[in-house]
C-alpha cells in the first residue's frame, strides 16, 4: 500500500507539474502576442516620424521595434510548438533566426554610428517629432510591464528563451528612455547635436542586444 501511495504521488505532482507548466506557456504566449502587437504600433509610428524628420534616433528605435517584432513571433512560434509538438524543431529554428536578427542588429548598430559620427561632423541637426515624444514615452512602462511578467513566467517555466526575450524587452525600455530624453533635449533646448550623441548613446545597447542573439541568447534549452 506505501508503495501504491508514492506512485500515486508520484504521479499526481508530475501531472500538477505538467498542467503548472502549460498554464505558463499560455501566459508566456498572452505576453508575446501583446508584444507583437505592441511592436508593430512603434515600428510604423518610429520609423515614419523617424523617416519624415529625418532622426536617426528614431529611425535605429524603429529598426530595432522590427528586430524586437521577430523575435516574439519566432517565441510564439516556439511556444506553440512546445504546446502542440515538443521543443526540438522549435529551437533549432529559433537559433538560425537568432543570428539572422543578430547579424542584422550589427548591420543597424554599423548604420547608426556611422550616421551619427556623420551628422555630427557635417553638422547636420535633424527636425522634432511629436509622434515620436509620444511613442517612446508610451514605450517606457510597455516595456516595464513586458519584461516583469516574461521573467517571472521564464522562471516559472525554467525557459531560457522567454528570459532572452524578456532582456530584449528590458533592452527596449531603455532605448525608449534614451530616445525620449534626447527628443525632449531637442525639443527644449533646440540644439543640432542632440540627435547624433543620442544616437551614439544607442549603439552600446544595440551591439550587446546584436550579440547576445549571435550568440545563442534565444536559443534556449527550456
Amino acid at each position: 500500500m506505501p508503495a501504491r501511495r508514492s506512485v500515486s504521488s508520484v504521479a499526481a505532482t508530475t501531472h500538477e507539474n505538467a498542467a503548472d507548466r502549460l498554464r505558463g506557456v499560455s501566459r508566456a504566449l498572452q505576453l508575446e502576442w501583446l508584444t507583437l502587437g505592441w511592436m508593430v504600433v512603434e515600428a510604423v509610428v518610429a520609423l515614419t516620424a523617424g523617416v519624415a524628420a529625418h532622426s536617426l534616433v528614431l529611425e535605429a528605435f524603429g529598426a530595432d521595434s522590427v528586430i524586437e517584432l521577430l523575435s516574439a513571433g519566432l517565441l510564439i512560434w516556439r511556444l506553440r510548438v512546445e504546446l502542440n509538438s515538443g521543443r526540438a524543431f522549435s529551437e533549432t529554428i529559433e537559433h538560425r533566426a537568432s543570428r539572422v536578427g543578430g547579424s542584422l542588429l550589427f548591420a543597424l548598430s554599423a548604420y547608426v554610428a556611422v550616421g551619427a559620427v556623420y551628422g555630427l561632423w557635417t553638422r547636420q541637426g535633424q527636425d522634432f517629432t511629436k509622434a515620436g515624444l509620444i511613442v517612446s514615452g508610451a514605450a517606457i512602462p510597455v516595456m516595464y510591464f513586458l519584461a516583469k511578467g516574461k521573467l517571472r513566467v521564464a522562471d516559472q517555466i525554467g525557459s531560457r528563451a522567454l528570459r532572452a526575450d524578456a532582456i530584449e524587452s528590458v533592452t527596449c525600455g531603455y532605448l525608449s528612455s534614451v530616445v525620449f530624453v534626447a527628443l525632449i533635449g531637442q525639443f527644449l533646448f533646440n540644439v543640432w547635436w542632440v540627435p547624433a550623441v543620442s544616437a551614439l548613446v544607442l549603439v552600446p545597447f544595440l551591439v550587446r542586444e546584436a550579440r547576445e542573439a549571435w550568440e545563442g541568447g534565444h536559443c534556449c534549452r527550456g
